[in-house]
C-alpha cells in the first residue's frame, strides 16, 4: 500500500490573514518604454535548462521567509534544503512593473466587491487569504530590498538585457474570485465598475504584446502563475510558450502544459499549524476527511469513499463548504487523527495535502494522476501513504491496510513529515 502508483500523465482536457504589503520599488518605466536597439543575443534556452532554472526559482520561493531552527533536525532533506547559495550562478528575474490594475488593483477591487472602502496607499491593501496565494508571496519577495535576500537562489535585475527569465506578476487567481457568488456590496452605488476577469486577461496580453522582451522569442522566457485551475483560462493559448507555474495540470491540455517546462507550486494551507510533536497519544481517530463530497471529474471519487467509509468505526469523514467554521473543525479533526484522507477535487490535487502536513496528519493520497510539488527534493513516499482509486473504493480495504501500519511506522512517517513541514510549508506560510 505504501508504493506509490506510477504516475500517468493527466487525460486530455477539453478546454488567516495577509503580510501587509511590500512597497514597490521605484523602477525606471521610462527606460523600459525607450528601448529600441539590443544586442542580438539569444534567449530561446533549451527548455529543459529553463525548467531547471525555474525549479530552484519556485523552490527557493517556497522557501523565502526567515527559516526556523533547524539545530535539532539531520536529515538529507535538512541538506538539500539549507543551501549556501551565496557563492553559484543565480537565477536572473525580471520583474515587469505591471500597471497597477493588474497587482494591487485586483486586491483592491476584490475588497470593493466586499463592501471594503478605498485606501489611499498600497502599503494599507492586504491580500486576501486563500489557497492560492503563491502569487502573492512571489510578488513579495521579489520585492524585498536585496539586501534582504543575500541567501536566495535568485537575484532580481533591474536591467530586462541582464535576465534570465521575465516575470509577470499578474494576480490571476485572485482575479477570477473578484466577484463573489453573493456580492455584499449589493445595495451599494450603481455606478461602481464592475470587474471582469476576461476583460484584464485581454488586457494583459495587449500589455504584454507591446512589450520588446515579449516580442523578441513569443514568451518563452517568460514566467506566469496561475494556481487556480480555471486562472489565465482566456489567454492560455497566448501564453503557452512561457513557463506556468500551476497546482497541477488537471484543466490543461497536453499542448498547453508539461513537466518538461512547467513547475507545480504548493497551496497554501488553510488550517492552524499544529504546534505540538510526534505521537499517537492525542490521535484517537485513525482517519479524517472533511470536505465537498460531491465533485466533478477526477472528484466523484470521493462520493464513491464516503459509501465505502462513513460506517467505518474510527474514521471521520464529514461533507463541509469552505468557513471558518469548517476550517475549525478541520483543524481538530486533523490535529487529533493519524491519517488524512487526501482525495482528488475537481483536479489532481487539492490544499488539503499541505493542510494534512502542517498538521502532522500522515497523508493518505488517492489521485492517479497528481504531480507533487518539488519531487525531486522530497520523497513523498517517506511522508504519505499512495493508494489507487480502484484499490481504494473496495470495501474494507482502506481501513484494515491502515490498522496493519505499526505504531513504529506511523511516529517514522510523522518525523519526516514535521522535516518537511519545517523546512516548507511553516518557513513559507
Amino acid at each position: 500500500m505504501n508504493q506509490r502508483p506510477k504516475l500517468r500523465s493527466p487525460p486530455p482536457s477539453s478546454a488567516a490573514s495577509s503580510p501587509s504589503p511590500p512597497t514597490s520599488p521605484n523602477l525606471n518605466r521610462e527606460k523600459a518604454k525607450t528601448i529600441i536597439k539590443m544586442p542580438r543575443k539569444s534567449y530561446i534556452k533549451p527548455t529543459l535548462v529553463l525548467a531547471s532554472l525555474l525549479a530552484i526559482f519556485a523552490l527557493y520561493t517556497f522557501l523565502f521567509y526567515t527559516p526556523p531552527d533547524y539545530s535539532n533536525n539531520n536529515s538529507n532533506l535538512h541538506n538539500k534544503f539549507d543551501t549556501d547559495y551565496s557563492n553559484v550562478n543565480k537565477v536572473k528575474i525580471y520583474m515587469y512593473d505591471l500597471p497597477r490594475r493588474f497587482t494591487y488593483g485586483v486586491i483592491e477591487s476584490y475588497a470593493a466587491a466586499r463592501g471594503g472602502k478605498p485606501v489611499q496607499n498600497d502599503v494599507l491593501l492586504k491580500y486576501p487569504g486563500n489557497q492560492h496565494s503563491a502569487e502573492w508571496y512571489l510578488f513579495s519577495d521579489l520585492n524585498r530590498p536585496s539586501e534582504n535576500r543575500t541567501n536566495s537562489a535568485v537575484t532580481r535585475v533591474i536591467d530586462p538585457e541582464d535576465a534570465d527569465l521575465f516575470y509577470v506578476p499578474f494576480f490571476s487567481s485572485l482575479s477570477l474570485v473578484v466577484n463573489p457568488i453573493r456580492p455584499a456590496n449589493a445595495n451599494g452605488p450603481a455606478d461602481r465598475p464592475t470587474y471582469n476577469d476576461e476583460q484584464m486577461q485581454e488586457a494583459l496580453m495587449e500589455w504584454l504584446e507591446e512589450q520588446v522582451y515579449w516580442k523578441r522569442n513569443n514568451g518563452w522566457d517568460h514566467v506566469f502563475i496561475c494556481q487556480d485551475p480555471n486562472a489565465l483560462y482566456k489567454i492560455i493559448d497566448r501564453v503557452k510558450n512561457g513557463v506556468l507555474l500551476v497546482s497541477d495540470f488537471g484543466r490543461l491540455a497536453h499542448n498547453q502544459a508539461s513537466l518538461v517546462k512547467d513547475v507545480i507550486l504548493p497551496y497554501s494551507h488553510r488550517i492552524n499549524t499544529y504546534n505540538g510533536d510526534i505521537g499517537v497519544g492525542n490521535r484517537k481517530s485513525l482517519l479524517f476527511f472533511m470536505g465537498n463530497r460531491y465533485r466533478k471529474e477526477g472528484g466523484k471519487i470521493r462520493d464513491l469513499l464516503f459509501q465505502v467509509l462513513e460506517k467505518e468505526k474510527d474514521v471521520i469523514i464529514k461533507h463541509g463548504a469552505q468557513s471558518r467554521e469548517s476550517r475549525r473543525a478541520a483543524t481538530q479533526g486533523m490535529h487529533t487523527s493519524k491519517f488524512c484522507l487526501h482525495p482528488a477535487g475537481d483536479t489532481p490535487s487539492a490544499c488539503r495535502l499541505f493542510d494534512a502536513i502542517v498538521s502532522l496528519c500522515i497523508p493518505v493520497i488517492v489521485s492517479d494522476y497528481i504531480e507533487l510539488p518539488f519531487e525531486d527534493v522530497i520523497n513523498y513516499k517517506n511522508i504519505a501513504v499512495f493508494v489507487d482509486t480502484n484499490t481504494a473504493v473496495k470495501p474494507g480495504y482502506l481501513v484494515k491496510s491502515l490498522r496493519r501500519v505499526s505504531t513504529k511506522r506511523i511516529l517514522e512517517l510523522q518525523k519526516e513529515l514535521k522535516k518537511v513541514f519545517t523546512y516548507t510549508l511553516n518557513s513559507f506560510f
